[in-house]
This record gives structure tokens, C-alpha cells and sequence, in this order.
């Protein structure tokens, strides 16, 4: 062994660890260097790598469902906060594969679809000033597609509110429903051309197009405008008009703020990473889908659906 700042051969100088380890220090620098080894594998758990136990995390998990910052979770638990969003991340992964592998090809009668807005690290506006180039940085739409029946969330997309994701979007509701269904969705100019090249004609789609009153010079800031007509608008086959709604997904949209702490309105809450906004998102549609008891329907959208016979623990989510 030579020392790398002196470029003398050092002398040996004891082991070190259970494998036995050679060290080696330099007589004129004094510095200690050890030979080239493997490091074992850490022993995989039902958490990955992950040392923290199972009961803990399930509370993590737990409080985050339930709206609850990251910074308000460290202070219970006492865990470190990069631990929780490894956590996070973690459990994210698994939601998501879990929703690709088992929401696939159902059966459906009315699906609704809309966009949800949000931002990572900061918002569009300030992305434009200060000219950041980044894609994960600014506006972050989430686009949600629900069964109006029974409550299953069919797919979901985070992404700009643009014809490119709205197109990645119809193609996940493309891949989770199966047969000839009602699709409704609001008047964004995008849903036209991206419903008829991933869907076709095994839909009957139609906008419901709302129509705001105009701002009233700046007072109630930060409320929607007054809705003061809505348009009914029939794209592609022959939808049933009586049954074009979007009530239940922007109910659900209503669920998503309450429930997520990165979306909720006019606090200092918010992602400043991609991946863990698109992970807590996996976390949450996953957990309303299998795990969170609906009550109109007494039972989890899961169990409606013929997906499940029986409620999800979180810790049956995670291991799934």
C-alpha cells in the first residue's frame, strides 16, 4: 500500500470489521488508509434497505394521508426528514406499479376526467422571471380520470396542462378501462385530439364547457368566479347529455387538497422535488383506491370494482 499524498510504501497497522480488514497508516503523514474490499449487502426487508420498522412507517404514511406536513411528522416520530421522504419515495414506487399491474382493462360506465393545479419549487410566473430552463420546475397539473359509479380512480398524470400530457393521460385511461364507455371531461382545447387517438371510437365523449362571470376588479383574490352558464358539447359518438357531469372528479379534486399537504391553497406547503410530489400522489390515489372506505358506496372503490374482496391495510398497500 503506497500513500497517495506522500507516495511512500505504508506500513500495516492492525484490522478493522468482522471480515478482517487490512489497515495501513504512513510514518510521515500519519494518515491510515485500508485496502480494496466488497461491502456486504445489507439485508433486504420488507422496506428495502430501509432500517426503520414497520409500525413506524405505517405511521408516517398514515399522517401524511391525512394532510399533514413533513416538518409536523419529523417532530412526532423523531425520525430524520430525508428518512421520511426516502419513505415516501419508497412507497410511491410500489403504489405505482401496484396501480399499473391491477387497474388494467375494468369495465366501466362513466368515466370523468379533469385537471387539478399545483406547482414544484415554485410557480410558472416565477419560472419565466427568473428564466429557469429546468422542466420539473414550475406548474404541475395533475390530470385525474374517475369512474363515476364506483369511485375507482382509473388513471392519473402529472405533468403542464398541455397536448402532450393530456395525450400520456388518455393513453393510462386507455390501458385501465376496457369496452365501450361515456367519457366526460371539462372544455380544455387538448381533450378533442387526444381522446380520439388513444381511446377511438370505443367512447362516447363529450365537454362540459363552463362559462365564469368576469373578475369583479380584483375582490375575492383568491375565489373561483361565478359560473354563470355551462355548455354541453358532444365530440365523438353519441354521448347520453344527461349524464354529462364532472361533479364527482372535481369533488375529488376537493379530497386531493384536503388530504395532500403539497396541494393545499394559500399555505407555504409545497413540493420542491418532482419525485416526491409524483410520489405522494402514487401514495394517495392507492390508498383511496384500496385502503380508504367511500361513504356513498360503504366499501373502498376497490371492492366496488370486483378488484378486491376486502379493505387494504396501509401495510398491506406497502408490501403488496
Amino acid at each position: 500500500m503506497t500513500c497517495c499524498n506522500c507516495n511512500l510504501t505504508c506500513k500495516k497497522f492492525g484490522k478493522f470489521g468482522p471480515q478482517r480488514i487490512q489497515r495501513y497508516r504512513c510514518n510521515t503523514c500519519k494518515k491510515t488508509f485500508s485496502e480494496e474490499h466488497e461491502k456486504a449487502p445489507r439485508p433486504q426487508g420488507p422496506l428495502g434497505e430501509m432500517r426503520i420498522s414497520l409500525d413506524k412507517a405505517e405511521t408516517c404514511l398514515k399522517l401524511m394521508l391525512e394532510g399533514m406536513s413533513i416538518r409536523s411528522i419529523q417532530r412526532i416520530t423523531g425520525l430524520h426528514q430525508e428518512t421520511i421522504l426516502n419513505l415516501l419515495v419508497l412507497a410511491g414506487d410500489r403504489c405505482r406499479k401496484l396501480m399499473h399491474d391491477r387497474i388494467k382493462d375494468v369495465a366501466v360506465k362513466d368515466v370523468e376526467a379533469d385537471e387539478i393545479w399545483g406547482f414544484c419549487k415554485m410557480k410558472k410566473i416565477t419560472r419565466l422571471h427568473k428564466q429557469v430552463t429546468d422542466p420539473f420546475v414550475g406548474d404541475a397539473y395533475t390530470f385525474v380520470g374517475i369512474e363515476r359509479h364506483t369511485k375507482l380512480v382509473l388513471a392519473w398524470h402529472l405533468g403542464d396542462r398541455d397536448a402532450e400530457n393530456t395525450e400520456k393521460f388518455t393513453e393510462k385511461l386507455d390501458h385501465a378501462t376496457s369496452g365501450h364507455f361515456q367519457l366526460t371531461a371539462d372544455g380544455f382545447f387538448a381533450y378533442p385530439q387526444a381522446v380520439s387517438y388513444s381511446l377511438g371510437t370505443r367512447v362516447d365523449f363529450a365537454q362540459l364547457i363552463k362559462v365564469y362571470r368576469s373578475d369583479r376588479e380584483g375582490e375575492q383574490k383568491y375565489s373561483p368566479p361565478e359560473v354563470v352558464e355551462t355548455i354541453t358539447k358532444s365530440i365523438i359518438g353519441m354521448p347520453d347529455l344527461r349524464r354529462v357531469c364532472t361533479s364527482i372528479v372535481e369533488r375529488q379534486n376537493l379530497s386531493m387538497r384536503t388530504s395532500i399537504r403539497r396541494l393545499t391553497r394559500l399555505t407555504n406547503a409545497f413540493s420542491k422535488k418532482w419525485t416526491n410530489l409524483e410520489a405522494m400522489l402514487s401514495l394517495y390515489f392507492c390508498f383511496y383506491n384500496f385502503c380508504r372506505i367511500h361513504s356513498s358506496i360503504r366499501c373502498t372503490p376497490a371492492m366496488e370494482s370486483g378488484l378486491t374482496g376486502h379493505v387494504w391495510s396501509l401495510r398491506e398497500l406497502i408490501a403488496a
